[in-house]
């Protein structure tokens, strides 16, 4: 309950009816863009994977999967997934996608270990999407580029729903700024990460952060990233490293940076080992993912998650998740909420 920010007169701009119909109309129409700008399939996702295959997301490293027995499989452990950063490059191998094109899939998971707040669920729902490059895109330039594309998308989407909704006014700005998690630790010196977040989206907006998991000039990470999917490691540029980052938005209601997407060019076989190595977590490389990278069966790909509430959240200046997902919440933060003007589903 320490985390729950509660803005001072905070009332919905639309009820909870017209709420429903908002979050249809831009996840559908969000979705649709996304397809055609990247040139991206929908295909149909798991929600859980056999434990001991590598295949599911390890984000921080540390949170734990919610997992289960199959009865008919001799009591073999599945686990819900908690996003599908390497289920979805899998799939681009066996469904023989090309380079240049890519698939996308509405993600649903649990992560119990969240600490609940504004922002975080124990429900997760995003767009996981992966798209099959070339070696020669292996580069910045090249994830900028997906980048303003992706942006392009959110600024059509704000268009959309303020054309539905006039009282939600737009406040994207025509374009997103980048900038390297190293450069902005030299901007803001005597500022730990997430508050280096919120003064640089304060500032400009939109910000892409680049170089998200490998150390820093003062031997830390700006934000923990699995060693497996994302590459982080691989020289950008200024010879800074990292070829992946974060989407953050200014969300003018809670005065706070809100992440709506982690993403990235990911490890090629030589990343792969750099940063298994780096991590101490060489004994992934028995696991299946592991081997049909190495073995060279996997394509050169760029990916991520773009969370689907996070998005609604922002679109339709909403102060709680809760206000646009359906979810599990603490009696207390319940009543908090409903004190507050939050009006949790």
């Amino acid at each position: 309950m320490s985390n729950l920010i509660k803005p001072t007169g905070y009332r919905p701009l639309i009820d909870m009816q017209q709420t429903e119909l908002a979050i249809a109309r831009l996840k559908g129409f969000f979705q649709a863009n996304l397809s055609a700008e990247l040139r991206l399939r929908r295909v149909t996702a798991p929600l859980f994977v056999l434990q001991g295959t590598g295949l599911n997301d390890d984000l921080n490293g540390v949170e734990r999967a919610v997992s289960f027995p199959i009865r008919d499989m001799a009591d073999a452990r599945a686990e819900v997934v908690h996003s599908l950063a390497k289920w979805k490059r899998v799939t681009l191998a066996d469904y023989g996608i090309e380079p240049g094109y890519g698939i996308y899939t509405d993600m649903n998971a649990i992560r119990a270990d969240e600490e609940l707040d504004n922002i975080h669920s124990l429900y997760v729902d995003q767009w996981d999407w992966e798209r099959v490059m070339t070696s020669g895109e292996r580069n910045i330039g090249f994830l900028k580029e997906v980048v303003r594309r992706i942006y392009g998308v959110l600024l059509r989407t704000e268009y959309l729903v303020w054309e539905s909704f006039p009282e939600i006014r737009p406040s994207l700005p025509p374009d997103i700024t980048f900038i390297h998690a190293e450069e902005l630790r030299r901007l803001y010196p005597h500022l730990d990460p997430k508050e280096r977040e919120a003064e640089i989206t304060k500032r400009h907006g939109a910000v892409f952060i680049i170089g998200i998991g490998a150390a820093l000039g003062d031997g830390k990470p700006h934000d923990g990233r699995a060693p497996d999917y994302d590459d982080w490691t691989t020289p950008g540029e200024q010879g800074l490293p990292g070829l992946n980052g974060d989407i953050l938005l200014w969300h003018p209601v809670l005065g706070i940076p809100l992440e709506v997407s982690s993403m990235g060019i990911r490890v090629d076989k030589a990343a792969l080992l750099r940063q298994l190595e780096l991590t101490g977590q060489q004994d992934r490389l028995g696991l299946y993912f592991h081997r049909r990278l190495l073995e060279g069966t996997l394509p050169l790909s760029i990916g991520g998650g773009i969370g689907q509430s996070r998005l609604c959240m922002f679109f339709l200046r909403k102060a709680h998740i809760g206000e646009v997902q359906a979810s599990i919440w603490p009696d207390d933060m319940r009543r908090a909420c409903a004190e507050a003007g939050m009006s949790l589903i």
